[in-house]
C-alpha cells in the first residue's frame, strides 16, 4: 500500500494486489479479478483526461450512478422483507467475466449456456451500448476485468471468425465497436491504460476500493453508500455446514457459483488516499503520458525552498555515503538527548549520568556541565533564539537553562513519574511521561515577566492507559503521535485534544516515532524488532518491516531510513523495498539518540558507550 500510495507502482498493479489478497483470480471464473469502469466518454472524438466529466464517479457502486434507478431500487429496497438487498444481480460473475471474454474463450460461454451462445442483442458489441446498460438497465450492475487496461486486444477482435449471431437490424456480430476517441483496438487499451493511471483516478480510486474491497462493502457504511447486494454474495453469507439436504446444498453452491461473490473484505477502516506528486505523471505507458501538472516556475526562478528541497533531496539519496568525523566521550553513563544552536557551533547533551552538558564543536570541549538533580535526564531541546535549553527528568520535572547567563532558570513540576519526551512549538510545550499522560503547556518566558520565571499555564491533557514514552509533532503542529511502553500509537488532534486514532502496533516498548516530512504518514520502531508505517489520515497501518534488532533512533524521509540500532551500528533502509541498504560500524553499545541539520547532510548520534559521534556527508 505503501508503495501505491507514493507512486512506486501503479494503479493497475495495486488494484491486481487488491483482488489477488481477496483470493480473485483469472484461474477462477467465479472469483475473477474485478476492476472499475473509468471512462464515462465514449461518444467524443477526442478523450479529454483533464476534464473530471471523462471519468466515472468512482465514489458509487454502478447500480448508484443513475438517480432514476437508483430511487426505483430504493423503493423496492424499502418495501422488501428482509434479507434485504438493492441489486439483484452483481458486479462480478462468470457470466459477466466470459460477456467481455467470449471471442477468445467461446467454449466456456458454450459451456455455460448449455451449447448455445447468447443472443446477439445481449453479446458484448459496443463500448458505448455496454456502459449505457450499466447506466440505464434494469439489472445490469457489472464493473470490467483487467484485461481492458492491459496489453492484449484480441479479447475486443473476432479474431477467431466465430458465428456469434445476426443482431435485430441483420447485422452480424463481429468485432467489438469502439468509442471515437479509439483509433483502433490497441488505441483503446492503451488510453484506456493513461485513463487508469490519470490523476483524476489516482485522487479517487481509494473510493472505489472503499466500496469492493473495503468497510463500504458490508454494514450500515454499505447501506449509506447504496452498495448492497444479494447475501449469498457475501463471504460467509450463508453457513452451508447447517445444511443437511444435499440437493439445497447443491442449489445454493451453484447459486453462489453462477451468481457473482463479492471479494474477501480487505479493510475495515477508510483506505488512505493516493500522494499526487506535483509534476510527475503517473501512466505506466510513458510514450502516451498525460502530464499531471506543469510548473509555472521557469529554471532561472527557482525560490529559495526549492532549493533547499533539493539539497535535502540529494542529501537522502546519498544518506549511505555517512562518514565518521568525530567521537568524543562525554558522559558517565548513555546519551539519551541531543540539541545544537542554530548556527551549529554548541551542542547539548542530556544523559542517564543526570547532567546536561554544553560541547563546543570549535574548541572540541565540554563548555558547560550541569547537574539538576540525581536522577536520569530523558530528553533536551533548545527554544527559538538559543536562550535556553529545556531538559526533561525522571525525577518527574522539566528543566529549563539559561545559555546567556549559565544557571538553572525555572522547573517545571508538570508530572507524577518521569518525563521520558519532550517537544516544543510556538510557546507551548509537550511533555511525554511515565504517569501515562501527555501534557501540552503554554508558557510565557521568564524574560517578559518581571520576576523572571516562566508562567506554565496546562491546557490540555491526553491521557494513555500506559506509559508514553515518545512523542512527535507533525509539520503543521495539529496533530501530535504518543507511543507507549505497550506499543500502542494514538494519534491526537492538538487543537481539540481528542484522540484521532489509536492502534496497537508493537508488542513492547515503543521505543521512537516521527512524522514524515509531508505528515501523511508516521514511522515508529519497538522492541519487537520492527518498523510500522501508518497512514495518518485513515490511522490505518499500511507497512511493516522487521529488522534483525531493535531499532532505537530514527530519521526518515518519508522513503529512506537512517536508524541506530540496539548494537550501535547506523543502517540505512529503503522502506519501499523492506531492506537494508548500508551499514556503517557506530557504537559499542545502543545507539540512544540522534540529530540531523535541517540539510540532512550531518547527523550527530549518542550512545549507550557514553559517547556522542558526529558524521558528515562526503559526495
Amino acid at each position: 500500500m505503501l508503495q501505491w500510495q507514493r507512486g512506486h507502482i501503479s494503479n493497475y498493479q495495486y488494484l491486481l494486489h487488491l483482488n489477488n489478497l481477496a483470493d480473485r483470480s483469472c484461474n477462477d471464473l467465479s472469483q475473477y479479478p474485478v476492476f472499475p469502469w473509468i471512462i464515462a466518454d465514449y461518444s467524443s472524438s477526442v478523450l479529454d483526461l483533464t476534464k473530471p466529466a471523462t471519468f466515472r464517479d468512482l465514489s458509487k457502486p454502478i447500480g448508484a450512478l443513475n438517480k432514476e434507478r437508483l430511487d426505483r431500487l430504493l423503493t423496492r429496497y424499502q418495501e422488501m422483507p428482509e434479507p434485504k438487498f438493492m441489486y439483484g444481480s452483481h458486479y462480478s460473475s462468470p457470466g459477466y467475466v466470459l460477456f467481455y471474454l467470449v471471442r477468445v474463450a467461446p467454449e466456456y460461454m458454450l459451456c455455460l449456456q448449455n451449447g448455445k451462445f447468447d443472443h446477439a442483442d445481449r453479446m458484448f458489441n459496443s463500448l458505448a451500448e455496454t456502459w449505457k446498460n450499466c447506466l440505464d438497465g434494469a439489472t445490469d450492475f457489472k464493473e470490467l476485468i483487467p484485461e481492458f487496461y492491459e496489453n492484449d486486444s484480441s479479447f475486443l477482435v473476432n479474431s477467431l471468425k466465430l458465428d456469434l449471431g445476426k443482431r435485430q437490424g441483420g447485422k452480424m456480430v463481429e468485432d467489438v465497436e469502439l468509442p471515437p476517441w479509439a483509433s483502433g483496438p490497441d488505441d483503446f487499451l492503451q488510453k484506456s491504460q493513461e485513463a487508469l493511471e490519470s490523476q483524476y483516478v489516482s485522487e479517487h480510486l481509494h473510493e472505489w476500493i472503499d466500496l469492493v474491497f473495503g468497510y463500504k462493502q458490508k454494514g450500515s457504511e454499505a447501506v449509506a453508500a447504496h452498495n448492497v447486494f444479494h447475501p449469498l454474495t457475501y463471504e460467509g453469507g450463508v453457513d452451508l455446514n447447517s445444511i443437511t439436504d444435499p440437493n439445497e446444498k447443491v442449489a445454493l453452491l451453484t447459486q453462489i457459483l453462477e451468481f457473482g461473490q463479492t471479494p474477501k473484505q480487505l479493510f475495515t477502516i477508510p483506505h488512505p488516499r493516493r500522494i499526487i506528486p506535483k509534476l510527475k505523471s503517473l501512466s505506466r505507458t510513458s510514450s502516451h503520458s498525460v502530464s499531471i501538472a506543469e510548473s509555472p516556475v521557469s529554471p532561472n526562478e527557482e525560490s529559495f525552498e526549492d532549493l533547499t528541497e533539493e539539497s535535502i533531496t540529494l542529501a537522502w539519496n546519498n544518506i549511505a555515503k555517512l562518514k565518521l568525523d568525530e567521537q568524543y566521550k562525554i558522559h558517565k553513563e548513555a546519551i539519551t538527548g541531543i540539541a545544537v544552536t542554530c548556527n551549529g557551533s554548541s551542542v547539548f547533551t542530556t544523559s542517564q549520568d543526570s547532567t546536561l552538558k554544553m560541547f563546543s564543536k570549535e574548541s572540541k570541549t565540554i563548555q558547560r556541565s550541569v547537574s539538576f538533580s540525581n536522577m536520569a535526564l530523558s530528553s533536551c531541546l533548545i527554544l527559538p533564539g538559543d536562550t535556553t535549553v529545556i531538559s526533561s527528568s525522571w525525577d518527574n520535572h522539566i528543566y529549563f537553562y539559561s545559555i546567556a547567563f549559565g544557571r538553572q532558570q525555572d522547573i517545571l513540576m508538570g508530572h507524577d513519574d518521569a518525563v521520558s519526551k519532550i517537544c516544543w512549538h510556538d510557546g507551548r510545550l509537550y511533555s511525554a511521561s511515565w504517569d501515562s499522560t501527555v501534557k501540552v503547556w503554554h508558557c510565557v518566558p521568564g524574560e517578559t515577566l518581571s520576576n523572571k520565571k516562566h508562567h506554565f499555564e496546562l491546557l490540555a491533557e491526553l491521557e494513555h492507559d500506559v506509559s508514553v514514552n515518545t512523542i512527535d509533532l507533525n509539520a503543521a503542529n495539529t496533530i501530535l503521535a504518543s507511543g507507549t511502553k505497550e506499543g500502542t500509537i494514538s494519534l491526537w488532534d492538538v487543537t481539540t485534544a481528542t484522540v484521532l486514532h489509536q492502534l496497537p502496533c508493537h508488542s513492547g516498548t515503543l521505543f521512537d516515532a516521527a512524522f514524515s516530512p509531508d505528515s501523511r504518514h508516521l514511522l515508529s520502531a519497538g522492541e519487537d524488532c520492527c518498523f510500522k508505517v501508518i497512514d495518518v489520515q485513515t490511522g490505518m497501518l499500511i507497512s511493516s518491516v522487521t529488522t534483525d534488532e531493535p531499532q532505537r533512533c530514527f530519521k526518515w524521509d518519508g522513503n529512506t531510513i537512517l536508524s541506530g540500532s540496539q548494537s550501535g551500528e547506523l543502517l540505512i533502509w529503503d522502506l519501499l523495498g523492506g531492506k537494508i541498504i548500508e551499514r556503517i560500524k557506530g557504537h559499542t553499545g545502543a545507539v540512544m539518540s540522534m540529530w540531523i541539520n535541517e540539510q540532512c547532510n550531518s547527523v550527530i548520534t549518542g550512545g549507550e558507550d557514553k559517547q556522542i559521534m558526529f558524521w558528515k556527508l562526503q559526495y
